[in-house]
């Protein structure tokens, strides 16, 4: 496997899980209880019903994961040391919803609409990063 693409995945959530993408780029200077209330009020969902929900800064360097797990909230960062998310999801809507296995793909920077559920992650991914 490359180098590039990582050995494993460290988010890996179940095939039912419900993941929400905010289509607009969010402040990340936000955290948790800021991204609960966008999660309230731009996206109009529950942020304590365990979906995963994930927001991309404005540059597409970073990706953030919020969700909560029953006890508390869980925020997890990805920061790229180069390049930028290359695929972001859009649409009309402010939410866009994915399934895991399209996230798996915009997470190594592949494109989420062209994931095939089954596959190996990887190769959907093949596209990798920019390096804008």
């Amino acid at each position: 496997m490359s180098s590039r693409l990582g050995a494993c995945a460290v988010i890996a959530p179940a095939a039912a899980t419900r993941i929400l993408v905010a289509v607009e780029s969010v402040d990340f200077r936000a955290g948790i209880d800021a991204l609960a209330q966008l999660c309230r009020a731009r996206l109009e969902a529950d942020p304590y019903g365990g979906t995963l929900f994930v927001f991309c800064n404005r540059r597409r360097t970073a990706i953030k994961i919020l969700t909560y797990d029953g006890q508390g909230f869980w925020l997890a960062t990805k920061r790229l040391s180069r390049g930028r998310f290359p695929h972001w999801v859009g649409g009309g809507a402010a939410v866009q919803a994915l399934a895991a296995h399209q996230l798996q793909v915009l997470l190594r920077g592949g494109d989420p609409t062209c994931a095939r559920s089954g596959g190996r992650v990887a190769a959907a991914a093949a596209s990798g990063l920019s390096a804008a």
